[in-house]
């Protein structure tokens, strides 16, 4: 029979409550409840729930930002507990993000970045206005699964091109995926500069990302 802390800890993803959610990770703990467990029984089946009715029209963005908001607590709290016991939380991928250089919008990137976090992935945000080379040197680094480009002027989607040829002059493609998106980035301009995936959407991306470890395994 599964523990009915999970249940709420669902609830407290689709209800995007912070509160609520830390306060079960606290009540989890206490219990002596496997922290890895409650993250892959009850947080994480919220945040997949959450990104259905997102796609079903029946969330908005803010429900989804709140959501993520309450996931990034819970682990926080959930996490120390779990190294503490040797054990860890598997990523899904590691992704090195950023908005590209030239391009200083940043909620997009965020939310994508925030979202990739919430759903297991190993999330590393270069933040705003970064150089090609940086994305590349920062894959090699950390071994990248995926790098995320976000440009959202059109004068700047040709850096997405750039940082393309920059994983390119580092030798890490074909390894290191490359996903694009922003405002004027288009599937076809995805195609046409050699993305390995495009996403209109942050969650959409998620979901991108999650195709793009599923093929490479």
């Amino acid at each position: 029979m599964t523990n009915p802390l999970f249940d709420s800890m669902k609830q407290s993803i689709l209800d995007g409550d912070p509160d609520a959610a830390v306060e079960l990770a606290r009540q989890a703990l206490a219990q002596l409840l496997d922290p890895l467990e409650a993250i892959n029984q009850g947080y994480l089946p919220g945040m997949s729930q959450v990104g259905q009715q997102f796609g079903a029209g029946q969330f908005f963005l803010p429900d989804v930002i709140l959501a993520a908001e309450a996931m990034k607590k819970a682990t926080a709290i959930l996490e120390p507990e779990m190294k503490a016991r040797g054990a860890q939380r598997r990523a899904t991928g590691k992704v090195v993000i950023g908005t590209v250089k030239g391009d200083v919008h940043e909620i997009g990137k965020s939310l994508v970045a925030t979202l990739l976090s919430a759903n297991g992935f190993e999330v590393y945000d270069l933040g705003v206005d970064v150089p090609f080379e940086r994305f590349a040197a920062k894959a090699g680094e950390v071994g990248a699964d995926i790098v995320g480009v976000s440009a959202l002027l059109t004068t700047t989607m040709t850096g997405q091109k750039q940082v393309i040829a920059a994983l390119d002059g580092a030798g890490l493609r074909p390894k290191v995926k490359v996903m694009v998106g922003g405002a004027p980035v288009t599937r076809t301009w995805a195609h046409e500069i050699g993305a390995d995936g495009y996403s209109e959407d942050a969650l959409g991306a998620v979901e991108v990302a999650k195709k793009l470890i599923e093929a490479r395994q």
